[in-house]
């Protein structure tokens, strides 16, 4: 897999308004990749998700978008990472219906059903490091 440097953007977690900044941020590369309105949603619905997950529950973090290449096919990597408490289970976080805020618990699940490419590490000593990949 290619990465590319040009076009690798970092901001900064801390509130809903930097939420709102991720999916404008999300939205305009995927665009740029050539990504189809469906996948361009399906992208920055994860990625909200996920950004809105540090804030609530981390406290904040950041966010890296990067876009790929492999080959002919084109492609975005969001990287969210957090200093967290992290997430004690993730299995059991993963499964449809879980939530520690009182939410649907859709969020890590429907994150990665949305992404083509999903990876997940967390502890509490390093908090919560969230990857996603969609392919157009």
């Amino acid at each position: 897999m290619s990465e590319t440097d040009a076009g690798v953007e970092e901001r900064q977690l801390r509130g809903p308004d930097d939420v709102l900044a991720v999916r404008q941020l999300v939205r305009q590369k995927a665009v740029e990749i050539g990504f189809n309105l469906v996948d361009q949603t399906k992208l920055v619905t994860a990625a909200s998700e996920l950004a809105r997950n540090a804030v609530q529950y981390a406290g904040g973090g950041s966010v890296t978008v990067q876009p790929l290449a492999e080959g002919l096919r084109r492609g975005l990597r969001v990287v969210f990472s957090d200093h967290g408490p992290g997430i004690a289970d993730i299995d059991l976080a993963m499964r449809d219906g879980y939530s520690t805020g009182g939410g649907l618990g859709l969020g890590l699940g429907g994150a990665r059903r949305l992404s083509n490419d999903f990876a997940i590490v967390s502890s509490p000593e390093s908090g919560t490091r969230v990857t996603i990949v969609r392919w157009r």
